[in-house]
């Protein structure tokens, strides 16, 4: 599947941002001109109301690392159930196999959790499975295949997992490589700083 290959920085100041991406070092001053290379010769223009829902929703779409089509899918999920939609989009999102072994602290970005799903690095209640987008339920247990657990990369990034950097929903076994998802993730425990309901009022229209 295609993904964005561009420059991750200049998502930070594109969508005004704190880093999207874990170890990505953003400038924390803002500048007065769009990032780009003509960006010194334009002038920040008012932003629409479409301009404003637009940027929430390519910002999610970044964040997790899923193009349009994909979204849109999640998105129609979402608004099947009932529930508060744009949380639930949220959580869907939250609940894919890459995000999840990202957030057990795996792998150190989301982009590394795909690369090692997509290998086949990874299992599912000791079944191997190697679609990122696979979405993880309640009582899942995650882990990393034998054959693959001598990876530095891995190790080192769960050298890095704490406590309290773990999300009220997972469970971590350093020793054996492997977590668990305990629950469904919540909207007001999941610490991405995106406001989901101008994405509702978008596709609404």
């Amino acid at each position: 599947m295609a993904r964005y290959r561009g420059p991750l920085v200049k998502l930070c100041r594109r969508y005004d941002s704190e880093p999207l991406f874990a170890n990505q070092k953003c400038s924390k001053i803002k500048k007065q001109y769009p990032s780009g290379e003509h960006g010194l010769a334009k002038k920040r223009a008012k932003v629409s109301e479409y301009g404003i829902q637009l940027k929430e929703k390519q910002k999610l779409k970044f964040i997790y690392g899923v193009l349009e089509k994909q979204f849109r899918n999640y998105y129609k999920k979402a608004s099947a159930k009932s529930g508060v939609t744009g949380e639930l989009l949220i959580e869907l999102l939250e609940s894919r196999l890459d995000n999840v072994v990202f957030r057990l602290g795996l792998a150190p970005t989301r982009r590394a959790a795909r690369q090692l799903v997509n290998h086949g690095h990874v299992t599912v209640n000791g079944q191997k499975v190697d679609i990122a987008s696979y979405n993880v339920v309640a009582g899942e247990t995650i882990q990393i295949r034998e054959r693959s657990r001598k990876m530095q990369l891995i190790h080192d990034s769960v050298q890095n997992v704490t406590d309290t950097s773990l999300l009220p929903w997972l469970s971590l076994d350093k020793a054996n490589l492997a977590g668990t998802l305990t629950d469904k993730p919540v909207r007001s425990e999941i610490p991405e700083k995106v406001n989901e309901q101008l994405i509702v009022e978008l596709y609404s229209k």
